[in-house]
């Protein structure tokens, strides 16, 4: 099952804008660009995959990805994680791929045992709800275009249901690794307390914590020991 993970990137310098009241642009840009070199870490050594792409208008993210010999899409519509999604599941269609991996860049402590555990079922749709259980943390879509990828407030639902519509085989993965991603400052002291448990894990955003910690720039609780 030749298989393609997308990578949307949003812009490092706008990236986590919900965090603005406890951590400056810098440190923002810090962190979003630490997860990212994680998450993509990870996808690399799933043997499972036949190909990843970045999408984005990040000239740091593209430079990471091409020096990864990864294929950089362009995203210049900025219109979101959906839109970016679908500029990956197009470049999947036009080139033979016959399943899609959506996951996205805040993910950091999802490791390449959890990405191949969730590609290797072929069946539709696998749909990963984040930590609250109302959002999407990642999608496996067989065909690409199974259904349109819509993410955002609500999206678990929105997911669930489009593939229901569809009447596409679906099933609901919930993986830890997965379920916490980072837009509050909440989400960020969760983050540190499980690396506090995951020695090794996401070296990079550990790095960026324990950088944020020692300039005094870390929210309340968001520590990260070596």
């Amino acid at each position: 099952m030749k298989t393609l993970a997308i990578l949307p990137v949003k812009s490092f310098a706008d990236a986590k804008q919900r965090l603005a009241e406890s951590l400056g642009a810098g440190s923002r840009r810090a962190l979003a660009q630490a997860m990212f070199t994680d998450v993509l870490g990870s996808l690399r050594r799933v043997s499972e995959l036949d190909g990843i792409v970045v999408v984005t208008s990040d000239r740091a993210a593209e430079a990471a990805a091409r020096a990864d010999r990864l294929i950089v899409l362009a995203d210049t519509a900025q219109a979101g994680q959906s839109e970016a999604a679908l500029i990956g599941i197009r470049h999947a269609l036009a080139n033979g791929y016959e399943r899609v991996l959506l996951v996205p860049c805040d993910t950091p402590l999802v490791e390449p045992g959890d990405l191949a555990g969730l590609i290797a079922a072929e069946d539709g749709v696998a749909i990963v709800p984040d930590r609250h259980g109302t959002g999407t943390n990642a999608l496996v879509l067989e065909p690409p275009d199974a259904i349109e990828p819509s993410f955002g407030p609500d999206s678990f639902a929105r997911h669930v249901a489009a593939a229901e519509a569809a009447r596409v085989p679906h099933r609901v993965e919930r993986i830890a690794a997965l379920a916490l991603d980072v837009d509050t400052s909440a989400d960020l002291a969760e983050l540190a307390a499980e690396l506090d448990h995951h020695r090794g894990h996401a070296p990079s955003t550990r790095g960026a914590l324990r950088q944020l910690d020692r300039a005094g720039a870390s929210p309340v609780g968001a520590r990260a020991s070596d």
